[in-house]
């Protein structure tokens, strides 16, 4: 059977969905993200805490089934959907179990695989980092359209969705940009929260450590009434 690689296990996870949940953070991700707080998550063959199989995974979850039985599991990262036969093994015994099942993703990986997963998932945590298709390249270095094309599939399938938008002063912060995103996601029934989440700096250590150049040093972490401000933006539009 195939074993994930797993960068790190939290087991009372209370922002990651509802309720509180076990978290894994998968090893891996193709995103380059300027503000990204877990970059020794990039490398897939980088060094990972634990390599399991699901069913080793789901044993250690079960550890903690009385306390998450009103949350649930999510997997986050790094980039979950790198590992994708693991992934859907693994959500697969969790529903078998009675476990409410979220993904944290970009959407940049779609492909087969990746959508096969998808058919034991009961939340996305959808992160879209902007819908200026340049400034999604400076942001991820990679395109936008995938994530895009996930948010459809997402409809299609009716499966509850939260987006999730980090705000960077100089880059996302922006009315119109915000907006922007604001009326677009408004438009899918599957939307049922968006979380808007305040640049912060508390990931740059893990750069220094890693000896590589954190590209964002000198912003700084969002101000309270700028993301006030961006709140009554998506507020307009009943999100």
């Amino acid at each position: 059977m195939v074993k994930g690689r797993i960068h790190s296990l939290e087991s009372f996870g209370t922002v990651d969905g509802p309720g509180i949940r076990f978290v894994v953070f998968m090893q891996g991700c193709p995103l380059r993200c300027l503000y990204c707080h877990n970059p020794d998550t990039w490398n897939l063959k980088g060094e990972a805490k634990y390599q399991m199989a699901p069913d080793e995974l789901l044993a250690e979850v079960l550890r903690y089934k009385n306390f998450i039985a009103r949350g649930g599991v999510t997997v986050t990262g790094g980039e979950p959907l790198s590992q994708p036969e693991f992934l859907r093994v693994f959500f697969r015994l969790c529903r078998e179990q009675g476990l409410h099942t979220a993904l944290d993703t970009s959407g940049h990986i779609y492909t087969s695989k990746a959508l096969e997963v998808l058919d034991y998932v009961d939340l996305v945590l959808l992160d879209i980092k902007t819908l200026n298709p340049d400034l999604h390249l400076q942001l991820t270095g990679v395109k936008l359209d995938n994530t895009l094309l996930f948010l459809d599939e997402l409809e299609r399938r009716g499966i509850d969705t939260w987006i999730r938008h980090v705000i960077v002063s100089g880059y996302t912060d922006n009315d119109e940009w915000l907006e922007t995103i604001a009326r677009y996601v408004s438009r899918y029934k599957v939307v049922r929260k968006v979380e808007l989440l305040p640049y912060h700096t508390m990931g740059t250590f893990k750069y220094e450590q890693l000896g590589l150049d954190y590209r964002l040093k000198g912003v700084e972490p969002l101000s309270k009434e700028r993301l006030d401000n961006a709140k009554a933006i998506f507020s307009r539009y009943c999100l």
